[in-house]
């Protein structure tokens, strides 16, 4: 028995599987020895506390020691769903956290697996089925639902699997947290799988996407004139985010000295109120004609050119910039093959067909979530003013029909909060608001912990503390962020601090979104 015992030992060596005195190489064992139909475990690494250094080369400092396990599940033919899962050698916490990755995804998302097992997280992350990367999935329909919600759901249901045969006991929750894409992640998993997570965070969700994708060509074809070139430089976005400031900063909610709107709902902009270029006198300020076009366009949105039903949310206001989309247009060229031409997609029929094949995967936009309530299920949702890519006013909407089918604010309420950061960019950033607790940060006052406090003691989040930096003097300034509809107002002292503000109710929906047309 002791010559078979240093057997193993040694086939573990060999293979790459240090040994670490802290974990019994039977632990390990167990996982190798898992046989998972159309899963392959293709890496095991005992991983010494200290420094690791990533695959693409990043240096990573003062990680815990961790058990690295990589498999790829194929739940079709055409599927190839990397996966890795990072569990803690000594002082995991008992949980099992599922993380989401950005973009068109095509490579685990080493951010959230580091952030995660640090806080002492069995964590998980995928590459969604699309490496090397996205455009590998033009013409496989597959991959197409692999991103859309089957890889996510694999990840989490083998690595729950590989998590109990290292520990040899189940997670005792479940936690779900990502954003943009992650948040698509995370609101499909909460309509298709509501027995994956007990907590789901979602922030800046795309979970409209075939919408959200129409939007990007909206804004690229009224921005790019004849000649190729932006009609708007950015040095106008900063006149009108200035001009757009002075005119409704004192009726947002927000302090005086504010560089951004706390809701731009509550402000009442139409470009033709901007100063006009004549034609003998174009300077940086004023706008010309064609610019003036452009705003409308974009703060108009998509919309069907046959019906006149609105496909998307436009821009919010107040943003001093128009991000370049043209990097995200693949979903159109996994339909249309690689040599899509984005100035001749018709809203009308080219949109039809997206939605026809792309809508039934991609999109979650399911606001009947009472599987994941009646278990117990918790989500918090949340969406920054200052998003140039994915507009609040969507995530509003999704909220507001997830009100509808609860018939109350309050029963949804009950398991599903929504906060709405002023200033805050996309993810992170932005011109406000920019750290509300949403980068796996191990605080008091971040979003995960709050989910965990709701989930296993019942304290649903009422209030975060928000901070950011103004752009002049660079002071640090903080301001509290409630659950909607509720926003901070500014009732007077020091503006820089969060005692200076009380919540106040502001008005219900109240945005432009995609009609039902579009969500059926």
């Amino acid at each position: 028995m002791e010559y078979l015992n240093l057997v193993i030992i040694f086939i573990f060596i060999s293979c790459g599987f240090g040994v670490n005195a802290q974990t019994n190489n039977l632990d390990v064992q167990r996982i190798k020895a898992l046989n998972l139909s159309g899963v392959t475990i293709t890496e095991i690494q005992n991983i010494q506390a200290g420094n690791f250094t990533l695959p693409d080369g990043k240096l990573i400092t003062n990680l815990p020691a961790f058990i690295k396990v990589s498999f790829i599940s194929k739940p079709t033919s055409e599927s190839n769903i990397k996966c890795e899962i990072w569990m803690p050698v000594n002082n995991w916490n008992g949980r099992f956290l599922g993380t989401g990755n950005g973009g068109g995804a095509g490579h685990v998302n080493y951010s959230f697996l580091t952030s995660g097992v640090m806080r002492g997280f069995a964590t998980a992350n995928t590459d969604m089925g699309t490496s090397p990367n996205v455009l590998h999935a033009i013409g496989h329909p597959e991959i197409w639902a692999d991103f859309g919600f089957r890889a996510t759901h694999e990840m989490t249901i083998i690595s729950k699997i590989i998590l109990q045969a290292y520990y040899k006991k189940h997670a005792k929750h479940s936690y779900f947290f990502g954003a943009s894409t992650g948040g698509q992640q995370a609101l499909m998993e909460s309509q298709l799988y509501p027995n994956d997570y007990d907590g789901i965070v979602a922030g800046a969700p795309a979970n409209n996407r075939t919408h959200l994708h129409a939007s990007f060509i909206w804004n690229l074809n009224a921005n790019i004139g004849n000649t190729g070139e932006k009609i708007i430089s950015p040095q106008k976005m900063d006149l009108l985010s200035k001009l757009i400031l002075k005119q409704c900063d004192d009726n947002d909610g927000g302090a005086p000295n504010d560089d951004f709107l706390t809701d731009p709902r509550m402000c009442k902009f139409n470009p033709e109120m901007l100063p006009h270029c004549t034609d003998n006198s174009v300077t940086d300020s004023c706008f010309t004609n064609e610019e003036i076009d452009v705003l409308k366009k974009i703060y108009t949105g998509p919309v069907n050119p046959k019906t006149g039903k609105q496909i998307f949310s436009p821009l919010p206001i107040g943003g001093n910039h128009l991000v370049d989309t043209s990097p995200h247009l693949y979903i159109f060229k996994w339909v249309f093959g690689d040599d899509f031409d984005y100035t001749k997609f018709d809203f009308d029929l080219d949109m039809a067909k997206i939605d026809s094949i792309l809508g039934p995967v991609l999109n979650a936009n399911n606001p009947h979530l009472e599987q994941l309530k009646n278990r117990g299920g918790k989500i918090i949702m949340y969406a920054g003013t200052d998003d140039q890519l994915i507009p609040f006013q969507d995530a509003v909407s999704y909220y507001e029909r997830v009100i509808d089918a609860q018939h109350s604010l309050a029963k949804t309420q009950s398991f599903f909060r929504f906060f709405i950061v002023p200033g805050l960019g996309h993810v992170g950033g932005g011109i406000g608001l920019t750290n509300f607790g949403q980068r796996l940060q191990d605080t008091d006052n971040d979003i995960l912990t709050a989910m965990i406090n709701w989930v296993e003691n019942g304290t649903a989040p009422n209030k975060f503390i928000a901070s950011g930096y103004d752009k002049v003097n660079k002071d640090r300034f903080e301001r509290p962020v409630f659950p909607y509809p509720i926003f901070p107002k500014y009732i007077g002292g020091n503006s820089n601090l969060s005692s200076s503000y009380k919540g106040i109710n502001h008005l219900r929906n109240s945005v432009m979104s995609t009609d039902k047309k579009f969500l059926k």
